[in-house]
């Protein structure tokens, strides 16, 4: 029986809520009773256990699962929402199987229901009540309250009611816990017996909400808000004996309790903690906002192995050469990104040339601020926001050569691994640091940072020949220090090797258990890792690095994903080491914004998963909030030793699904191959140019939002939002009952490049093996070896075809955005252009060369004849991401929104995207590691094709209403000058070369959209707008995000405010 309960918001205070509630109880306690033992549970946890002196201090997550198991027996899915967090636990036959936590911030939890109920002056309870009453729930997306803010506002200016509003709100809340946090794709996976639990859960309309969705009965307990304390309570009950007498604090004691607070900075070691210091007197103190063991006032656990320390040292442990001795001079290097895995080789390349190196400081968070105001991208991660204070710092030391050079490959570790890519920001970052930082340019600091092969050593040699030939080298020189280095750098990696050997021998003397830490290389910054490895070895857990122990593993290849990143490579191979070592558990740090990471993590997982071991995910940003992952690694802990009491290891039964290929026998019955939507104006014409070649081609027209929340129920949430788009159209469509399944198959393209679209492949794999759609093949089109598909040939029959639909879209989509909105008999525009559709698709069947350039001639001749309006409109451009930029539902239809708002818009052709992937096989071979033979195949591609829009030049060539398109030569020059043509990941160099192009064709104002955190993005499109700006004066550039949590009302308003200057521009 419960003798007294109290639910409260602790208002910030856990502690003097704690005592407050204390003081209550001992008030209504009999003269003859008193309190035998007690225990403390949930974020204030160890501040009151020092505070009042507790018996027993539990991590939440387990006295959550003791008061779930008490209720229902047997339970196989706890789900807790409360005000701040979610938490998840997964059991099976008694074991914690996983334990799931919301990561990176508070946002979607209960808490934001409350918030919105006071901001509609309503209390909690009556808002709830509104919300079970609703008969339509509004649909307010999954993301992070500043986001679900615009949403509320935009539904409520479209007279949505407050029971819609909060049913809506309810749903979001249920939505990020199953699809972000649960990340489940069927509901059959959270089991029979469900229980929840939280505050949260007190709201009928949240509980009804879950049960929808979810089309699950769950038992929800009558102290549902009650479930960590009273856990808590069974904890300390259960520790209870007759021999066991309790440490809290007394009646008189707490009578006169006091707590007095003090911030100071801590100087015990680098990280320079700010404490906060909570005193109790009779000299009980207790800190927080330590990041080791000292700033408590302890000596650190020196037996307890941790290689991030070592690592970190054994990295950028280097003399730099004296003063005298450096006959070449200083030259810097920014101490970021991936320097923390290549500095040893750079180190000793330059030192060996006759440079005096000098390394940027230890990264805190002033070296952040120094170089703040020059972000281009607040969606970048951390570890590339601090790049910019880096190189301030150096600049500020009076450097002035600074060497940051763009690394794409990485050299391959595994010879089974598909590629051995960079990330986009780690291959192209320094590109955004000479773009956005004045600060170079104003202390005349020559910046170097040329993209280099360093995935192959006699090319990155003669590279570096080239690049340091202004510095007087022979070639001679830079070979022997390119030979030194190389060695230097192999014996780094054979060090931290030996060591994490080292750990695993000391791991089996001991019976302790290690954490192999994976994350990137530039996870080694304190100020990155917010000291997460020192909170390990707090627990007594060894901490290792993922290529401490990477070569040991034994993958079998090749993975579901494509192993295309180096990085994730090691992640794969630590992660199978891991899955058959019993003292091991893997936890992944992710950085905010990361979008390979989610790629690489469900892969990782998948790894873990197959020998029931844990995976656990920490999200770091630049906030330091250690109390959140202090829980969620007490908590792996605590479900470790849980199922280290159980002899049996849990085992998950992985079945192998073999998928079949696309046959010639498959092509022979005419299997109905889908195509997902993405340009509708071109793929309507290369979808006739693939049925006149054989392929029952069918391109899915009509995408809507249901599209995107059937990719959101399958599709990891951090992917990009193309990838949740593609992928839901293609399930939507396989679950609609129109095609004959036994005889379908599906078709997505795989560039190969370093960007995450190269896994869509992967993402529709699974998407497709938890839908039970296994014999559906999967074709890929690609040109880059990669998924083989025998029945699907890319012929030059249908090269020529598909080019000709793309150059008939290119001009009819030119033709038609230029005319629509000036068009004097409304309709008239849209009528030609559908004659003209539908006679170019009829056309591409024979191919006809000379048709082909008459139907190019006379759809100019028709448009020009349309009677147009005298009238001046400004001139809007769309860039951005490919899908993005011509996908209709995907950008919220903006070509119909910039036409209605009183705007001409204007994008850039399609045909181009294909000229800029082929141009960049001779970039690759000029500059990096690519091989003639690549380079000519793309060279005789883009004759190809310049030779058919040659045919559309001499149609436009007279024309007094529409432009002639550059060729791709042209667009490379137009932005050589501004950024490296070795920017191949997405758009890369293209997506400023159209900004350019279309600020020199009159269309100042451009529309730059990006999916939410899109790498490539990062670095040639939001990170160009600075320097296009300082070029171009005149340019007024908006740069939007999308994805499907996104408010259309905030993007439509900074589009407006895009539009309106250039009204007053237009005036002017």
């Amino acid at each position: 029986n419960l003798l007294y309960s109290c639910y409260i918001n602790n208002q910030g205070s856990p502690l003097n809520s704690a005592v407050r509630i204390l003081k209550e109880i001992y008030s209504k306690l009999p003269k003859d009773a008193n309190i035998a033992y007690s225990a403390v549970t949930g974020y204030g946890e160890r501040l009151v256990k020092s505070a009042l002196s507790c018996d027993i201090g539990e991590v939440e997550t387990v006295a959550h699962y003791t008061a779930a198991e008490y209720f229902l027996p047997g339970a196989e899915l706890i789900l807790d929402i409360g005000g701040q967090d979610m938490k998840c636990i997964k059991v099976k036959d008694g074991v914690i199987e996983d334990v799931l936590l919301n990561e990176a911030c508070s946002s979607g939890c209960g808490s934001f229901i409350e918030t919105f109920a006071k901001t509609l002056n309503m209390n909690i309870e009556d808002f709830a009540l509104e919300g079970i009453k609703s008969k339509a729930p509004a649909d307010l997306g999954s993301r992070c309250t500043v986001f679900m803010n615009s949403k509320v506002k935009q539904v409520q200016k479209e007279g949505v009611c407050v029971g819609d509003i909060s049913a809506g709100l309810c749903y979001s809340v249920i939505k990020n816990a199953l699809h972000k946090v649960i990340k489940i794709r069927d509901t059959s996976d959270l089991g029979e017996k469900i229980i929840v639990q939280g505050g949260t859960f007190l709201n009928n309309a949240v509980l009804r909400s879950f049960e929808k969705i979810a089309g699950k009965e769950v038992v929800r307990p009558d102290i549902a808000g009650l479930m960590g304390a009273f856990g808590a309570a069974l904890i300390a009950k259960k520790a209870y004996n007759n021999e066991s007498k309790t440490s809290l604090i007394s009646p008189e004691e707490l009578t006169n309790f006091k707590s007095i607070t003090e911030i100071s900075r801590c100087n015990r070691c680098t990280n320079k903690c700010l404490l906060t210091i909570n005193m109790f007197g009779e000299n009980k103190k207790f800190v927080t906002g330590n990041r080791c063991e000292r700033g408590a006032g302890n000596e650190r656990s020196k037996d307890i192995p941790n290689l991030y320390e070592y690592k970190l040292k054994r990295i950028f442990d280097y003399k730099p050469l004296d003063d005298e001795k450096a006959h070449r001079g200083k030259l810097g290097i920014p101490r970021v990104l991936n320097m923390y895995e290549n500095y040893p080789f750079w180190f000793t390349f330059l030192t060996e040339l006759g440079f005096k190196v000098v390394l940027s400081p230890v990264s805190n968070k002033k070296i952040y601020e120094m170089g703040m105001d020059t972000i281009s991208s607040d969606t970048a991660c951390y570890p590339a926001k601090l790049a910019h204070g880096h190189i301030a710092a150096l600049v500020n030391e009076g450097i002035k050569h600074i060497f940051y050079p763009c690394i794409p490959k990485e050299r391959i570790e595994f010879k089974d691994a598909d590629n051995c890519y960079n990330c986009p920001i780690v291959n192209g970052y320094a590109e955004v640091i000479k773009s956005n930082m004045d600060i170079l340019k104003e202390n005349g600091v020559r910046f170097l940072n040329p993209f280099l092969p360093y995935d192959n050593k006699k090319r990155l040699t003669q590279r570096l020949y080239e690049e340091f030939l202004e510095f007087g080298v022979t070639y001679k020189e830079v070979e022997k220090a390119v030979d030194k280095a190389w060695l230097e750098d192999v014996k780094v990696k054979k060090d931290i090797q030996k060591k994490g050997e080292e750990v695993l021998d000391y791991l089996k003397q001991t019976g302790l258990k290690g954490i192999v830490l994976s994350g990137r290389p530039y996870h080694l910054d304190p100020e990155v890792n917010h000291g997460i490895p020192n909170i390990l070895t707090s627990l007594d857990l060894a901490v290792l690095t993922e290529d401490s122990i990477a070569h040991l593993g034994k993958l079998e290849r090749p993975l579901r994903v494509l192993d295309q990143w180096m990085y994730h490579s090691r992640l794969y191979e630590a992660a199978e080491f891991v899955s058959r070592n019993n003292n091991l558990e893997l936890v992944q740090l992710n950085s905010f914004g990361c979008g390979p990471d989610s790629i690489a993590s469900e892969q990782a997982q998948e790894i873990l998963n197959k020998t029931g071991k844990l995976y656990t995910m920490l999200k770091i940003d630049e906030v330091n909030n250690l109390g959140a992952v202090r829980i969620r690694l007490r908590s792996l802990k605590a479900a470790i030793e849980k199922r280290a009491d159980y002899k049996n290891t849990i085992i998950k039964k992985s079945e192998t699904i073999t998928r079949p290929p696309y046959t010639k026998e498959m092509r022979k019955k005419q299997y109905t191959i889908l195509a997902p939507q993405m340009a509708p104006i071109h793929f309507e014409l290369i979808e006739k140019a693939s049925l006149s070649e054989g392929y029952d081609l069918k391109v899915l027209q009509v995408v809507d939002k249901t599209d995107i929340e059937e990719g959101l129920k399958y599709v990891n949430n951090d992917s990009c939002y193309p990838a949740i788009i593609v992928i839901g159209q293609i399930i939507k469509a396989l679950k609609s009952g129109k095609y004959d399944l036994k005889h379908t198959a599906v078709i997505i393209s795989q560039t190969g490049g370093p960007c995450r679209a190269s896994n869509y492949l992967a993402l529709l794999k699974k998407a497709l093996d938890s839908t039970g759609f296994h014999n559906v093949p999967i074709i890929s089109l690609n040109v880059a070896g990669l998924e083989k598909s025998p029945g699907f040939k890319i012929t030059l029959p249908l090269i020529k075809k598909a080019v000709m639909g793309m150059i008939y879209g290119d001009l009819l989509m030119r033709v038609l955005y230029r005319t629509r909105p000036y068009e004097k008999n409304k309709g008239e525009t849209e009528k030609i252009f559908s004659k003209w559709m539908e006679k170019c698709k009829s056309d591409l069947y024979s191919a006809n060369r000379k048709v082909f350039r008459e139907n190019l001639y006379n759809i100019v001749k028709d448009f020009e004849q349309i009677n147009i309006k005298n009238e001046f409109r400004p001139k809007v451009g769309l860039v951005g991401e490919i899908l993005v930029k011509y996908h209709p539902t995907a950008n919220n239809n903006m070509v119909e929104f910039i036409e209605n708002s009183g705007a001409e818009m204007v994008v850039p052709d399609l045909t181009d995207f294909f000229l800029y992937c082929a141009y960049g096989r001779e970039f690759n071979y000029r500059y990096l590691s690519g091989n003639k033979v690549q380079s000519t195949l793309g060279n005789l591609f883009i004759s190809l094709v310049e030779g058919y829009r040659n045919d559309m030049r001499s149609a436009l060539k007279n024309s007094k209403r529409f432009g002639i398109p550059k060729t791709i030569y042209q667009l490379s020059q137009s932005v050589e000058h501004i950024l490296s043509l070795c920017n191949h990941t997405g758009e890369g160099w293209l997506l400023t070369a159209e900004m350019v192009d279309l600020i020199e064709s009159g269309a100042y104002n451009i529309i730059c959209m990006q999916p939410f955190a899109c790498l490539p993005n990062h670095i040639t499109g939001k990170g160009m707008i600075k320097k296009l700006k300082d070029l171009y004066p005149h340019a007024n550039i908006v740069a939007v995000d999308y994805d499907p949590g996104a408010s259309e009302v905030n993007q439509i308003n900074r589009i407006r405010l895009m539009l309106e200057k250039a009204k007053d521009n237009l005036v002017v």
